[in-house]
């Protein structure tokens, strides 16, 4: 009974999330601007890269890496800021959370389905620009070529990662006014900095490395980068070579589990802290 009830949030949530997302616009300007929207930031990566490198072609194995990892870190970057704004938005400019809080359902639940329309959102960025980077940019990568399977399970466990991450942040968001979104993007910034977005883990001085190699998102990207190009030698620029996939994948889903029970602890304590000072439901104009 319990699962039913959750499966029902899980849907309504994510319906009511997507409404949100879409409807401030008609359809087809919605579907222009989601298409002109990945490119023009993929542009601005691609960009920089040949500012830096002097072209694509000089160094391929780096771009694909670099070009993986910006496209991918999309999901990160969308996703935490679609479960920080869920509690932002409904107790602010909706200011219906008191309603959902004494509903009969699950908050980690809705909070989950409402973040479930960045997901989609974010997955149709994500093939644009791949699209974009295999059909204009000539990124060495062959379809036929990748590890689907290895793919598959490293999306389910790095967004599932992500979307604990976000229970956590929208949990923090309970105690503040104004810094939601400050506090989203600086934990963002560091997975972005840490991580191996744009460049190796070997690029750190040692104590970031270390940083790095507690943080999940980490072991997502390579898995991501590996499976989609699995000849390419990303292993030998990553900083994570002497980790064979299944290794990699094991460290995904411990840290992840790791990180999963710290997220359920932050939003207990921060909700805990919310009901006592009065914070759950109140309104700062903001």
């Amino acid at each position: 009974m319990a699962v039913i009830s959750h499966l029902r949030t899980l849907r309504q949530a994510a319906w009511l999330g997507w409404q949100m997302e879409s409807n401030w616009t008609r359809p087809w300007l919605f579907i222009i601007y989601s298409i002109v929207r990945p490119i023009a930031a993929t542009l601005i990566l691609v960009v920089m890269f040949l500012v830096i490198k002097q072209g694509v072609a000089n160094d391929p194995l780096m771009f694909t890496y670099t070009y993986v990892g910006a496209v991918f870190f999309m999901f990160v970057a969308q996703v935490l800021l679609g479960a920080t704004y869920v509690i932002m938005e409904d107790r602010e400019h909706y200011q219906t959370l008191r309603q959902i809080y004494i509903a009969p359902i699950s908050l980690h639940v809705y909070i989950i389905g409402r973040s479930l329309s960045k997901v989609l959102l974010t997955s149709l960025s994500a093939i644009i620009s791949m699209a974009f980077g295999l059909l204009v940019l000539r990124l060495p990568i062959d379809l036929l070529r990748v590890d689907w399977p290895l793919f598959a399970l490293s999306m389910l466990i790095g967004l599932g990662c992500i979307l604990s991450i976000g229970i956590a942040l929208a949990g923090i968001t309970f105690l503040t006014a104004k810094h939601s979104t400050g506090i989203n993007e600086g934990i963002g910034g560091v997975f972005y900095l840490f991580c191996g977005t744009l460049f190796p883990l070997t690029v750190l001085p040692p104590w970031g490395q270390s940083i790095g190699m507690a943080i999940p998102i980490t072991y997502w990207l390579e898995l991501v980068r590996r499976s989609l190009y699995p000849a390419g030698g990303i292993e030998t620029i990553s900083g994570l070579g002497e980790f064979s996939n299944p290794a990699i994948l094991l460290l995904l889903a411990a840290s992840a589990l790791v990180f999963l029970g710290l997220s359920l602890l932050i939003f207990w304590f921060a909700d805990r802290m919310a009901r006592r000072a009065g914070k759950v439901d109140m309104t700062t104009t903001y």
